[in-house]
């Protein structure tokens, strides 16, 4: 019969002991960091975060704030992608959920947006964010807006008055930042290449996204081969949008 050795029985537990405390050293306290970011100090935090995660690389708490760092929004759902899907139990998951809600919202992607709000609730019933979503952005205003934007949009008003100018219904959105810099920038390229762009303001459960958007056409197949066009030459992953 195979001997057995008695130490075993201790190394098991203390392995498991050890797994633990591993586990939870990965969850850094941001919370420093995150009223520095309130301040407005967010190049420091920036800096400080290359040596934290050098510290402590799989900090969930950490990928979170690099999220909070990141100008593309579409960069920064990415991050906290990967927060839900790899750390759903971590500090801050219900906060990354929350933060792809708003982004999803900011672009008017009101499917994607009401997805991540009922995962929120689903995963997280006692997080204060659904609170914050339900208080600013009521569901029942996501499942209208939804609605409004997927009828024909059979609005006479809009078409009593017909002038030499052509009636524009649809635009492209290409991004929404949180850095107005950023958005700015993007803008300028397009204007730069000759094509009409503009930035609106939409604020989501007190975060001010930056929404950039390129042409104006009167048809959706329009619209489509110009979305073509731009999203091959300035790498995005733009979308088709009606004019409200």
């Amino acid at each position: 019969m195979k001997k057995i050795n008695p130490l075993n029985y201790f190394l098991i537990p203390f392995f498991l002991i050890s797994l633990s405390i591993s586990t939870s050293a990965q969850e850094t306290d941001i919370l420093p960091y995150l009223k520095e970011i309130e301040e407005g100090n967010k190049d420091t935090v920036a800096y400080q975060l290359k040596l934290l995660k050098s510290k402590n690389p799989g900090s969930p708490s950490l990928m979170y704030l690099e999220g909070l760092l990141t100008d593309d929004g579409k960069q920064a759902v990415l991050i906290y992608t990967k927060i839900l899907d790899k750390y759903p139990k971590s500090k801050y998951a219900d906060a990354a959920a929350y933060r792809i809600f708003s982004y999803y919202y900011a672009l008017d992607e009101y499917d994607a947006a009401n997805g991540f709000l009922e995962r929120l609730k689903k995963d997280y019933p006692s997080s204060p964010y659904i609170k914050i979503a339900e208080r600013n952005i009521p569901q029942n205003e996501l499942i209208a807006k939804e609605t409004d934007n997927n009828s024909t949009r059979n609005d006479t008003k809009k078409e009593t008055k017909k002038t030499a100018e052509e009636i524009y219904k649809f635009t492209i959105q290409a991004g929404a930042f949180t850095n107005a810099q950023n958005a700015l920038a993007l803008k300028k390229d397009f204007v730069e290449a000759g094509y009409f762009s503009e930035i609106k303001d939409k604020v989501v459960g007190g975060t001010n996204f930056k929404v950039v958007y390129v042409g104006k056409f009167t048809s959706e197949e329009d619209a489509g081969n110009f979305l073509r066009i731009i999203n091959s030459e300035f790498n995005l992953e733009g979308r088709i949008i009606p004019i409200k």
